[in-house]
């Protein structure tokens, strides 16, 4: 009779009592999609410091930027200029905590923040702008909490003049992740994901005015006691995409409740269904291809895409 593989049980007595697979450590950290307008994918390998960018057509990649300043999430803006939040997490000292801006035609970099007043900040990491040109970064920390300078983890509002204002902050939020705006840019939602027992695992959404003032904080959906949201994205209906869940929880801070894929929901926080993903800790997704239906979505140490029925909607391809 041939073996049934599918059911073999684990061979405990060649295990230590309690014992559990992990990651002994990682090849690669995916973060941060962005496809530009002639649709490339550039996405970020934060433990690698590096810019990936993907040419969809041959399925090659190759290294855009090396050394990235550990960039984490990566949009383009409405002129297709490269937004990049410089971070400080998976690398000694070498994180630049800033945000840049790409001219893609000439590859000039230009630092449009890199501290608040006076202070270097703590670890930008998604970032989310207007067709006006108002920008929106989030600045949480979540590696070495040593190494901040400043006492509150914040989303930030760049101005048309460079001006840097905070727009949310504690006790609003415990520690801001992913950001992205309605189709309408009305709605600011906000991933608030606190690894520490007891704290935030929601996702937020605010009113936003033309000025860039957030107002009317209301719930779309908590996720805990599992692992919450990370980055998302909106279609062009508005609804919801979240990279959230974790099959093996890292901590007492989460648990398996919520298993890794793309959660997606409607405006007003009704669950649409999961896409699974075949790969623990979801990170981003992104909207890219000639119709901006393909999902592509940044995970451990792939880049998964998937097509959609619904266009995506990205600011520099309105």
């Amino acid at each position: 009779m041939p073996l049934d593989f599918h059911k073999l049980s684990v061979p405990t007595s060649f295990l230590e009592p309690a014992a559990v697979v992990g990651p002994a450590t990682f090849a690669a950290f995916l973060e941060g999609p962005a496809v530009a307008a002639n649709g490339d994918v550039y996405f970020t390998d934060i433990i690698n410091n590096r810019i990936l960018k993907l040419d969809p057509p041959t399925g090659r990649f190759t290294v855009f930027r090396e050394p990235s300043g550990r960039t984490n999430g990566l949009l383009f803006d409405k002129e297709g200029r490269l937004l990049a939040c410089e971070g400080n997490e998976f690398g000694p000292n070498d994180g630049h905590r800033r945000i840049t801006r790409t001219d893609m035609a000439t590859g000039v970099i230009e630092v449009l923040t890199d501290r608040y007043q006076g202070k270097r900040y703590n670890a930008p990491n998604d970032i989310a702008a207007c067709s006006n040109g108002l920008i929106f970064f989030t600045d949480p920390c979540y590696g070495d909490r040593a190494t901040m300078e400043l006492d509150h983890e914040s989303v930030y509002r760049i101005d048309l003049n460079g001006q840097v204002t905070p727009v949310l902050s504690q006790p609003q939020i415990d520690r801001p992740n992913g950001i992205a705006l309605s189709p309408d840019e009305r709605t600011m939602y906000v991933v608030d994901s606190c690894p520490v027992l007891g704290r935030n695992r929601k996702i937020w959404a605010f009113d936003l005015s033309p000025t860039g003032t957030l107002s009317n904080q209301r719930l779309v959906v908590d996720f805990a006691p599992g692992r919450g949201g990370d980055g998302m994205c909106v279609d062009s209906q508005g609804h919801l995409y979240i990279a959230a869940g974790v099959n093996r929880p890292r901590g007492p801070h989460e648990t398996a409740d919520v298993p890794p894929g793309i959660y997606i929901f409607s405006p007003t926080g009704e669950c649409q269904g999961r896409i699974p993903i075949p790969e623990d800790v979801i990170t981003n997704c992104t909207f890219g291809g000639p119709d901006l239906k393909t999902l592509y979505i940044t995970a451990g140490k792939t880049l998964f895409q998937v097509r959609t029925s619904i266009p995506g909607w990205v600011v520099h391809r309105t």
